[in-house]
Order: structure tokens, then C-alpha cells, then sequence
């Protein structure tokens, strides 16, 4: 083995791996000017993370890499190859060949230009030859014309999309001379092209739409020739320092924000009191924010607008009020006549008004009968002829639903991927029922809107002192709150013989009132030293390990928890390993840890928050395992899932809302995210046991403390008003 510095050319013709954090591919050398490989006794390959290239790699692109080259020689069959090996490399860049021997062979092999061989390819060459890239780069009748006699319409189509997409990749060059990130210029290349770098070029502030923070910006306009062109009063940076200041007050799940509030971000920022005065009166003329001259209030364009279409129809069906006719008195008697109980005075008012109104709330917390209320509501529904579509956010809490109700249901997100609900010749009527709609925020509201006909009726269950939710927004509240949506909320607790008292017990640290006695019931308080908590809960976890979960206010936390838990219940399990191009790569998961997954693949029926456990590690082919979901479903692990799993032993609040567990563990810490609706929200997601883990001073000063929720700002309140 060696290593020393070189360049090489090369065309793809194999992407092994390929992740959120990693990416290899390999393919021949290439001759400079010639189509020809350099040697037929090596292949190149490159590992690089995703989000340093300009564009994913393909077969049959053309890449030119400079760095550190690591030579191995790779048995194949009965001969020996010379691997080249570029990590990290010091630069990188696809390019659109410009011989015509090369552009036969790219075009012909490229997935980007589907139904052209290489002999069409090569023909095209002879039609066009020196006036190729003229004819490709304008893109218009004239020139389509020219290639109908010799390619399909589809072809044609391909052909300039495919053409646009790699002649796009000359800008990288600029780009990369001016510190623009890679993953920018990806999404640049990918959804925007040459008017959104135009753009840039005119004006590099521009980059806050695409993440960049207003530090970052500022450093690539003082380490390029932006410099000269920015003064420190520039209306374009005075503009961007207002949008990020808007933009961390949105981060907190506010939709709108006022001057006292962007002030210290404008201070932080732009350093000159002089300069953020300048920016309060004249940075808000654009179109991402409007400021309400009447409330002093900024306005970010995409949530106000997503406010006025969730009001607008919510508004709408509130006046669609007194349908309790006959026909529905009849469903009402059949559902409770089905009941092995009697509902309450409050329980049965709840399901009229669910029955007379074509949106309504069942408000409440723990044990106080929403879903007893739900669903006797949705039997009369049924019974008068409505079709049932029953939503929540995760996949677990919908099976959940599922189980409460009787009713087909779904996540969200399937429910957004399917056909949109609305009247047909088959079904007329049509009601959307969203369970814990405290989970909701605004984006998902709005998205839910816009998949809905206007005629459907909507039921929103759910309990507004729960955990905000982690989008911008607070729908289920500013509905409960605005008073003009007809909600029954249900806060009487009905115990039962042989009662957890988990309901009794979150209720009065709903309300602020700390319980005369910290255990109680099922549930045990542990009096713990800070530097003590993870290892209790993981000794606590070790107990009952099938029936417990843990929840941690923080990644570090759970992290932390994780790590001892798993060493502690299956120290020796088999690890989950795969293999790439020879190299072996291996994850801290071993056979039948308890799984989280991260991110959405809802291809394969998971989503951020889904839980499951590690059942097989057996490699076969592209696929390295099996995980057993918690909803019963089996899924295999290929590489598309492999960056996103992580120990789920214990997991944070936010991915487990909307689910319970038959045993919660709760590492109690006061912190930045940590105040009542966390502690309350917590203790709600336990079926029949909880065990808080903390001091009794932090739980107090925590329980006794406002809510972080109750100074969240939206505006949906005052337009459902």
C-alpha cells in the first residue's frame, strides 16, 4: 500500500453505498480528451460525505478528483486489479465532457437520458457536431425541432433536462470559488438552476433561503469579491439580519414575532444600534414578512398565509351548525344503546355536539373519557352512513386509535400520500377525525386543509396542556382558546377500582399544584443526585425491560442512557455489520436492542419516531438485518435505513408523544425544554406504571413554573375569532 498525491478521471459505473453521511461510488479511468480508459488493471473509487459534492453521483457521469491516493491491489476472479482509493479528496467535480467521443458515451450511458443509446447518441453527434451545446443550451421550438426526425418526443424532453441539469454544474465552479457549501449547491442544481444563482450573484443574502446562516453569509462575503460590493448599511444586509431574526423567533414555534422580540437577535447580528434602527424601519420591504402597522407585529408570509387558509375553512364549517335531526338522534340511540355502560351527563353532551356540528373538539386529559366519547361519536357517524377516516401522527399512537376505536386508521403522512378525501359517486359524506391534535402544528394543519373537500367534517380530540408541538403553531389550542369551534372539554376524572392514579396525579401537575405525596399508586419517585440519573433509570429499566421506556429531555441525555442500558440487558449481542468494496462498517446496534428510527421512509412504513427492535443481523445481499416494529410489521435493513436507526431504549419526549408504554421510566432534569406540560406530557404516556428519576426541588420549581407553550404567539386565535 501507498499514498501519495494525484489526480485521476473517471466515468461511474457503480454507486455501493450510499447514506446520509457517506457516499461511494467507482468507476474506470478516463484519458484526458479520449473516451478511452487509462489502464484496464485499475478501477477508482471515492468515499466522500454527500454534502461536499455539487451533485449525487450516477452512472455514467464523468468525475475529476485531486488528493490523497491509497493504492491496493483487489483480487477479481483468477487476476489481481490496482483499486485507486480517493477519501475526503482534496477536489472533486462532475463535468459534461466535451469531446464527442466522451459525450457519445455519457449520453448513452447516462440514466438522465432515457431512450438514447449509444446509437442515437452517436448519430447526434453527427447531426449536431460543433453545434451541440449551442443547439442544447436554447431550448426552444427551432431546436427541438431539429432532433424530432432522430429521437422520440420523450427523448427529446430527456435529452434537454438531462443537457440543463449537467450544464448547470459549470456554475459549481463559481459557486465553489465563493464558499457557497456544497449542499447549497446541490439543492441550487437540483430545484432552482441559473436564475436562482443570478440571484445570488446580484445579491449574496439571498443564501438565507437555503439555510445559511447570516454569520456564514458574512464570512463569504469577506473572503470573496462580494466584499467590495456589501456595505455595512446595505439595504440587502439590513433586510437578511431582519429575516433571521424573524426567521429564530419562528424556531420557537411562534408564527408571528414583534420589535421587542427581533431586537436582541438584530443587536447579536449587526453589532450598532444605529444599524438595527435602520433595519426595524426599512428592512421589512420584502415579500418574505409583513409588518402589521397596527400591532407592530411581523408577519412571516408563508405562515400568515398558511393561517388564513386553516381559519378560513375552520371558520366555514363552524357555522355549519345544528345538524342533530332525527336521522342523527337515531344514530345517537343505536351507538349508546351498544355501550356496556352509561355515558356521563358530559360524556353524552360531548357526542351531540360532535353530532350537530361539522367541527367540533373533545378536549381533556388523562382518564377523563375522551375516547369513550370518540367513539360512540363515531359509531353514530357510521351508522348514518359517514365513511371513517381516523388520523394521528405516529404510527404507533394510530394503532392505538385503531384499538380504541374499532375504526380503520392511519398516520398523517399516509394520509397525505393517498387520494384526497372528498365526495364521490360511491361515498358522499365524509368524516376526518385527528387524535392527539395537540401534536399538530400549523404546516401539517394546513396540509390536512388542503387535502380535504370543504364538505368533510372534522373531529379534533386531543389535550391542549400537552407538549406544543415541534413545528411552528399551536392549532388544538388557539381552537380551544378562540371559543368559536364547539368543544366539550372533559376534566372529570372517573376512577375506577384498581386505578393507577396516573390521572388523578398528572392533573394536579397540570395545574401547577405539586402532589402532597411524590409516591403514590403506581407511581414511584426516586430521589437522585443530577450525575446520578441515567444510571438509576438504567438499573430501574433492567426491572421490567420488556414493558419499560425511558424518557430524557435531551439527545446527550439519551444518549447517555441508551449506552448504559444496552450494556446492561444485552451486553453480547450479536453487532449489526455490513460490507462495502471489502471494507467492513459497523453500527452500535446489536441483535434485539430496541430500535428508534430517525427520519422518514415511509416507503417502507416508518417515519421519525418510529420504535422497533433489531430481530436478525443476518446478511444477505443488499440487505444486512431485519427490525421487528413495534406495530407488528417486519422491516428489512438496507442501506437507505441504516444512518437513520439509533438504541431506542430510551428515546426524548418529542418522538414518543402521541404513543404510550405499558412501564415509563422519566429522567426528570431541569433544563431549557424541561417545564410543566414536559413533566405532565410524560407522565400521560404511561398505560399503568411511571417512575420519576430527579430531586424533588427541581420538580417542584419545575411543576410549580408556566409553561413554555402559554408564550408560544399565533395568530390562527385571533382569525378563528
Amino acid at each position: 500500500m501507498n499514498i501519495a498525491l494525484h489526480e485521476d478521471q473517471m466515468r461511474v459505473t457503480s454507486v455501493p453505498y450510499r447514506s446520509s453521511k457517506m457516499v461511494i461510488f467507482s468507476g474506470v479511468p478516463l484519458a484526458k480528451d479520449s473516451y478511452k480508459t487509462n489502464s484496464g488493471k485499475y478501477y477508482v473509487t471515492i468515499k466522500v460525505d454527500p454534502n461536499s459534492i455539487p451533485v449525487l453521483p450516477a452512472i455514467g457521469q464523468h468525475w475529476f478528483i485531486k488528493g490523497n491516493r491509497q493504492i491496493d491491489c483487489v483480487e477479481t476472479d483468477d487476476y489481481v486489479m490496482q483499486q485507486h482509493t480517493y477519501e475526503l479528496p482534496e477536489h472533486i467535480q462532475c463535468a459534461l465532457p466535451e469531446t464527442g467521443e466522451q459525450l457519445i458515451r455519457f449520453i448513452a450511458k447516462g440514466k438522465d437520458f432515457k431512450g438514447i443509446g449509444e446509437s442515437k447518441a452517436r448519430a447526434l453527434w453527427q447531426l449536431l457536431g460543433k453545434e451541440f451545446h449551442v443547439t442544447l443550451t436554447n431550448d426552444t421550438p427551432a431546436s427541438r425541432s431539429r432532433l424530432t426526425g432522430l429521437l422520440s418526443e420523450e427523448s427529446v424532453e430527456a435529452l434537454f433536462l438531462g443537457y440543463a441539469k449537467y450544464k448547470n454544474l459549470a456554475h459549481c465552479n463559481w459557486m465553489s470559488a465563493h464558499k457557497i457549501p456544497a449542499g447549497v449547491q446541490q439543492r441550487l442544481l437540483k430545484y432552482h438552476g441559473e436564475a436562482s444563482i443570478d440571484v445570488i450573484k446580484e445579491n449574496p443574502y439571498a443564501l438565507i433561503g437555503f439555510g445559511l446562516s447570516f454569520n456564514v453569509i458574512e464570512g463569504i462575503v469577506q473572503a470573496t469579491d462580494f466584499k467590495g460590493s456589501v456595505a455595512q448599511d446595505d439595504p440587502r444586509r439590513l433586510s437578511a439580519a431582519l429575516e433571521i431574526a424573524i426567521r429564530k423567533e419562528i424556531e420557537k414555534g411562534h408564527t408571528y414575532t414583534i420589535h421587542t422580540n427581533v431586537r436582541p437577535h438584530l443587536i447579536k447580528l449587526l453589532k450598532d444600534q444605529t444599524l438595527v434602527a435602520h433595519a426595524l424601519q426599512s428592512g421589512h420591504d420584502r415579500a418574505q414578512f409583513i409588518l402589521n402597522p397596527g400591532s407592530g407585529a411581523y408577519h412571516p408570509t408563508a405562515q400568515l398565509l398558511m393561517e388564513n387558509v386553516v381559519a378560513k375553512r375552520l371558520n366555514k364549517l363552524a357555522y355549519l351548525t345544528d345538524l342533530f335531526d332525527d336521522k342523527a338522534n337515531a344514530a345517537f340511540c343505536f351507538a349508546v344503546a351498544g355501550l356496556p355502560y352509561d355515558l356521563t351527563v358530559k360524556q353524552g353532551e360531548a357526542v351531540t355536539t360532535c353530532l350537530n356540528n361539522s367541527v367540533s373538539c373533545i378536549t381533556g386529559g388523562a382518564g377523563t373519557g375522551k375516547t369513550t366519547v370518540l367513539r360512540t361519536a363515531l359509531r353514530a357517524y357510521h351508522h348514518m352512513g359517514f365513511e371513517i377516516h381516523a388520523v394521528a401522527l405516529s404510527g404507533r399512537a394510530a394503532m392505538r386509535l385503531h384499538e380504541s376505536i374499532g375504526f380503520v386508521t392511519s398516520t398523517i403522512a399516509k394520509l397525505l400520500r393517498d387520494e384526497p378525501i372528498g365526495p364521490s359517486i360511491e361515498q358522499e359524506n365524509h368524516l376526518l377525525v385527528i387524535d392527539e391534535a395537540s401534536m399538530i402544528d400549523l404546516p401539517t394543519m394546513y396540509r390536512l386543509v388542503n387535502h380535504i373537500h370543504p364538505s368533510v367534517r372534522l373531529i379534533f380530540t386531543g389535550d391542549p396542556d400537552q407538549l406544543p408541538p415541534i413545528g411552528c403553531g399551536k392549532v388544538l389550542a388557539d381552537i380551544v382558546e378562540a371559543k368559536t369551534i364547539a368543544n366539550t372539554m372533559l376534566d372529570i376524572v372517573k376512577r375506577q377500582e384498581g386505578s393507577t392514579g396516573i390521572p388523578e396525579y398528572s392533573k394536579l401537575i397540570n395545574q401547577g399544584v405539586i402532589p402532597e405525596e411524590l409516591s403514590i399508586g403506581t407511581i414511584q419517585f426516586h430521589e437522585t443526585d443530577k450525575s446520578e440519573i441515567a444510571q438509576v433509570c438504567c438499573e430501574l429499566y433492567q426491572q421490567e425491560p420488556e414493558n419499560s421506556r425511558v424518557m430524557a429531555p435531551t439527545k446527550a441525555l439519551v444518549s447517555e442512557i441508551n449506552k448504559r442500558i444496552q450494556q446492561a440487558v444485552n451486553p453480547s449481542g450479536e453487532a449489526l455489520e455490513f460490507e462495502i468494496n471489502g471494507d467492513k462498517f459497523f453500527l452500535p446496534l446489536r441483535l434485539n436492542d430496541a430500535v428508534l428510527f430517525t427520519q422518514n421512509h415511509y416507503d417502507k412504513g416508518v417515519q421519525n419516531g418510529s420504535l422497533g427492535r433489531l430481530t436478525s443481523v443476518k446478511s444477505s445481499g443488499d440487505r444486512y438485518g431485519e427490525v421487528t416494529l413495534d406495530i407488528g410489521d417486519t422491516l428489512e435493513v438496507t442501506q437507505s435505513v441504516l444512518d437513520c436507526m439509533e438504541l431506542g431504549y430510551a428515546v426524548t419526549l418529542h418522538k414518543a408523544q402521541g404513543s404510550q408504554f405499558p412501564r415509563i421510566i422519566i429522567a426528570l432534569q431541569k433544563g431549557r425544554i424541561v417545564d410543566r406540560a414536559w413533566l405532565y406530557t410524560a407522565i400521560t404516556r404511561a398505560e399503568s406504571e411511571v417512575h420519576i428519576v430527579g430531586s424533588e426541588g427541581d420538580m417542584k420549581q419545575i411543576t410549580e413554573a408556566l409553561s413554555h407553550s402559554h408564550r408560544r404567539s399565533s395568530y390562527l386565535k385571533e382569525l378563528l375569532k
